[in-house]
């Protein structure tokens, strides 16, 4: 089965300011999820990266 290729137009009469800002807001919310956890990710590898230069320059 062939896969089909999304295509989104937007009309809308806002400023294209306007329209960016909501489209970043929806976008956001709908990967909150995985934002969070890249967030999560990232602070545990700079803490092990602390420790590691801790531990280091201790030896």
């Amino acid at each position: 089965m062939r896969k089909r290729k999304l295509n989104y137009q937007i009309h809308d009469p806002n400023p294209a300011a306007v329209t960016a800002d909501y489209l970043l807001k929806v976008l956001i919310d709908a990967n909150k999820r995985k934002v969070e956890t890249a967030m999560r990710d990232a602070a545990v590898k700079v803490a092990d990266l602390e420790i590691e230069i801790q531990e280091e320059r201790l030896a």
